[in-house]
């Protein structure tokens, strides 16, 4: 007579899950992990380079400083009572939070094969420890910013917080979904079509451009061409950003473009995490 066993696995790993799935407690256990992620992302960005972690400092204020060469003193747009160079300087902030942590997700298949395909993990902390740590690259720059926004304040200018400017986690939230989202989109799609790893570059340029980084949206009221931005959410986003940090009348701001944007965010991020799911279970066939 045999004796039926009964195994209480501790783990189970199965291909078998459902698309749109975000395992909490899984990634909970996988902490370690993760952590190891976020300073390996940290260290080994600027390791074995002169300058190191300043990269961090002089990036945002050499891009400031052209930007308002450029755009403010040659093209002469205006930034209301936001001095030029701190309404340029706090667009870029807030964009290169979002460029990196899309960048940063766009190639998750394809730079983590060798790892993937050798030792079982949840896949979506990989992604997830690139937000992270790029949060902590916002972190430097945002107290740079703070900096320049005590100085400029302290000069006279007419720039103020409020109690909009508690709404800042909440873009900063955004910012990652958006680039959390489309990235795992574009990770998913990379594994077959290489060339849109090159083509992201490129595209990303021109996308900073049509999200009023170095403008305000309000100098496009007479423009033609002025519905591409109008249409495009990360301008939204980055002008809500300087109307909760400066109280600034120029930027754009209502709750009803809020409330699209945010919406949208939780949008791209499920249907980038139902195709990030999904391609996990057969990625290394194609990489």
């Amino acid at each position: 007579m045999q004796t039926q066993k009964n195994d209480n696995w501790l783990f189970e790993i199965s291909s078998k899950r459902k698309l749109i799935e975000l395992n909490f407690k899984e990634i909970y256990q996988y902490r370690d992990l993760l952590v190891l992620f976020v300073k390996r992302d940290i260290v080994t960005v600027y390791k074995q380079t002169v300058l190191g972690p300043l990269w961090f400092f002089i990036q945002p204020l050499f891009t400031s400083v052209i930007f308002t060469l450029v755009f403010n003193n040659i093209a002469k747009i205006n930034t209301g009572a936001v001095p030029p160079f701190l309404f340029n300087l706090s667009g870029i902030t807030a964009w290169n939070y979002f460029r990196i942590c899309l960048t940063g997700t766009s190639n998750t298949f394809r730079s983590n094969a060798g790892i993937f395909g050798k030792v079982y993990f949840p896949r979506f902390i990989v992604p997830l420890s690139k937000v992270i740590s790029n949060l902590v690259k916002l972190g430097i720059q945002f107290l740079i910013l703070i900096g320049f926004y005590i100085y400029y304040a302290t000069q006279g200018f007419d720039i103020a917080p409020s109690v909009y400017t508690l709404l800042i986690p909440v873009y900063v939230l955004l910012m990652a979904l958006y680039g959390l989202g489309v990235g795992m989109i574009i990770s998913t799609l990379t594994t077959k079509y290489r060339d849109l790893s090159i083509l992201l570059g490129f595209v990303m340029q021109l996308l900073m451009y049509i999200s009023a980084v170095p403008y305000p949206m309000s100098e496009l009221t007479d423009s033609s061409y002025g519905w591409v931005v109008e249409y495009n959410p990360l301008a939204y986003i980055i002008e809500g950003f300087r109307y909760v940090l400066f109280n600034d009348a120029m930027a754009y701001f209502s709750w009803e473009s809020f409330g699209v944007i945010s919406a949208l965010a939780l949008v791209l991020f499920v249907i980038g995490l139902a195709l990030f799911n999904r391609t996990e279970k057969t990625f290394i066939d194609t990489v």
